[in-house]
């Protein structure tokens, strides 16, 4: 990943309500949730959501699909997993052991 990348994520998720709605993207898994749910569960309107979704899917943080008249968004793991390499790619001057096992942890999450 780019600084120019990183940044980028960094940016969407400087903002409360996009970093909400990621962690819950995160919470729910893989098979996602339509926009609406979010927007009535944090209390916004559905075109505020739209826009935050949109930069955290710009972002690679947030993934979507259409069935039928639904979008429905998950979180980008794999996106998610770049990220966080890219903080933890040159961890602790070649002991990461001082790391507490988190860069080990995601290379695991990258090969599975």
């Amino acid at each position: 990943m780019k600084s120019s990348e990183a940044a980028k994520a960094f940016s969407a998720l400087a903002h409360e309500t996009r970093l909400a709605v990621f962690r819950l993207l995160v919470q729910q898994g893989a098979s996602g949730v339509p926009a609406g749910v979010f927007a009535e569960k944090i209390g916004i309107v559905p075109s505020t959501m739209s826009h935050h979704l949109a930069l955290l899917e710009r972002a690679s943080l947030v993934r979507s699909w259409r069935i039928q008249r639904q979008i429905f968004y998950a979180a980008d793991y794999e996106g998610t997993r770049r990220l966080l390499d890219f903080l933890t790619e040159d961890c602790c001057h070649g002991h990461p052991e001082i790391c507490g096992g988190l860069h080990g942890m995601l290379e695991g999450c990258q090969s599975g």
